[in-house]
């Protein structure tokens, strides 16, 4: 990695530029190096800061939420300027664009950094979650499936690789769920069931009668329908899988989680108290509370919509970000 970001900085033709995404469970940075429409990543990093902490009650960011999240930014930022970024965006999504005091985060944020807190919305971020799902190298073309389990929201998206036909932002995420049932370090299998109930239920009232129908159009005749998974549920539920205690962008995208795999899992991880989840293989001791949530609403939309398996997708928003940075004049 160290020897093609040198190989960037001689050639013109390949731009640097870096985004920080802004999510209710954590933020990210990617820094990655750009010619035409290929992407090479040179840097990222993910940090919790539970933006989303305390939020989905008051709909106010708390003070402490504010300060780790910001401080986060600033970390990152400061990265991406020593590796040379050309253009930094900072990006927030569900929480921030809900939140009655988004200004004292984009105040936070401009005192550390100077720049401007960019907020998504909803419908945005399912289009640079499929734009960014479609620069995989080698995507097989053919209706695809694409959910964005985020902390606040989840995007679902339909279309091929040439375009979207579909894509809506739904407030239901890992953190938010996670918040509103508050399951205990060591849930019961009715504290399981008790979140499925809840998903399924949002699923049956809100998504089902706009998604059903644009996974319906998307069919081309006998060519199946792709899901793939974009965030850090997806991401860590392969790793969990492999037993990755490392990031393998080749390995967790070339897994494929059953539908029966992924609800043994749910079971699984939903049986161990959290002291224990801490410490399964793949799963980052930080996430051993939220990885619950998060894995109940994937299991239910495979569920839902008749899905056979997932394929987790290490690409998305941010990939998107850094391509819109390299066509701006």
């Amino acid at each position: 990695m160290e020897n093609r970001a040198e190989a960037s900085h001689s050639d013109a033709r390949w731009q640097r530029h870096a985004v920080i995404d802004v999510g209710t469970n954590s933020v990210k940075l990617l820094v990655g190096d750009i010619r035409g429409h290929e992407l090479v990543p040179v840097a990222e990093r993910a940090e919790q800061s539970r933006l989303g902490e305390g939020f989905f009650e008051t709909r106010s960011l708390q003070p402490a939420a504010i300060e780790r999240t910001a401080d986060a930014i600033a970390r990152f930022y400061g990265e991406a300027n020593a590796l040379g970024a050309l253009s930094i965006r900072i990006l927030a999504t569900a929480a921030a664009r809900e939140a009655l005091n988004v200004d004292d985060l984009a105040a936070a944020v401009h005192a550390r950094t100077r720049s401007r807190l960019e907020i998504i919305h909803g419908s945005t971020e399912a289009d640079m979650a499929f734009r960014g799902v479609c620069s995989t190298p080698g995507l097989p073309w053919g209706p695809i499936l694409v959910t964005d389990v985020g902390g606040g929201s989840t995007e679902f998206i339909v279309g091929h690789e040439g375009g979207r036909s579909f894509g809506r932002s739904y407030p239901i995420g890992a953190v938010r769920l996670l918040e509103s049932l508050q399951p205990p370090p060591n849930p019961s299998a009715a504290d399981r069931d008790r979140c499925r109930d809840a998903v399924d239920r949002f699923l049956s009232e809100h998504v089902i009668n706009d998604v059903a129908p644009a996974i319906r159009s998307a069919g081309i005749g006998c060519i199946p329908l792709r899901y793939l998974g974009v965030g850090g549920t997806a991401v860590i539920l392969a790793r969990i899988a492999n037993g990755l205690t490392h990031f393998d962008r080749d390995l967790i995208e070339a897994t494929r989680l059953s539908t029966a795999e992924v609800s043994a899992w749910v079971d699984q991880l939903w049986s161990l108290p959290l002291e224990e989840r801490r410490r399964v293989p793949g799963l980052p001791p930080e996430r051993a509370d939220v990885i619950l949530t998060g894995a109940v609403v994937y299991e239910r939309i495979l569920l839902t919509f008749g899905l056979d398996a997932v394929s987790p997708s290490t690409r998305g928003l941010r990939f998107a970000a850094l391509l819109e940075a390299h066509q701006d004049p």
